[in-house]
């Protein structure tokens, strides 16, 4: 069985495919894929609709397909729709006011000795998959992680550092400001620091 519980050589529809290896592999999608990275942006402000459960799915299929080390797969996610839970859950981030304002939230729950790097991870499929369905979304870091625990009810054994407001985008969707990237000879290094 091949990771995620797929027989080698076994097929399976197109719509349960991680994204990439529909038609045969990721020929034809690097463009859109870069393309969806390049333009990904946090969004603040949502339309005043809930995400359709179809939708809300996909985005949770794409994160169960994250990659981790040693496919330990050590997370699980709280899916928060109640107005007063998001309420809740955004008292524990001094700029949580995303999640206050989204349909939906995803909170990120690293089991026993999950790296952040693993979460990180998913937290980027999970943003890319809402934006290739027509979400927005905003990463929200939990700075008081104990208060998170608390409102979440997470066992003890766990944490939730980094939570996920999703939504539609409303007319008025768009990033904080216009952002914008350090140049490439500004952030590269050849072989060691400062070459």
């Amino acid at each position: 069985m091949a990771s995620g519980g797929i027989a080698h050589g076994a097929s399976l529809p197109i719509d349960r495919l991680p994204f990439g290896f529909r038609n045969g592999g990721i020929v034809g999608t690097m463009s859109t894929t870069y393309d969806s990275i390049l333009r990904l942006r946090a969004i603040r402000k949502y339309a005043d609709s809930p995400v359709e459960p179809e939708d809300l799915r996909r985005v949770l299929e794409a994160a169960r397909w994250t990659g981790s080390a040693k496919n330990r797969q050590d997370w699980s996610i709280i899916v928060v729709e109640d107005p007063e839970q998001m309420d809740r859950l955004a008292g524990c981030a001094p700029f949580g006011g995303p999640l206050s304002a989204a349909p939906v939230a995803l909170a990120l729950v690293q089991e026993g000795s999950t790296y952040g790097f693993d979460i990180g991870r998913m937290a980027q499929n999970i943003m890319l998959a809402a934006a290739a369905l027509g979400l927005v979304s905003c990463p929200i870091t939990l700075h008081n992680q104990e208060k998170a625990v608390d409102v979440l009810e997470i066992p003890e054994g766990r944490r939730c550092r980094y939570a996920i407001a999703l939504g539609y985008p409303s007319p008025s969707s768009r990033p904080a400001k216009a952002g914008g990237r350090k140049p490439l000879e500004e952030i590269i290094h050849r072989n060691s620091y400062g070459r």
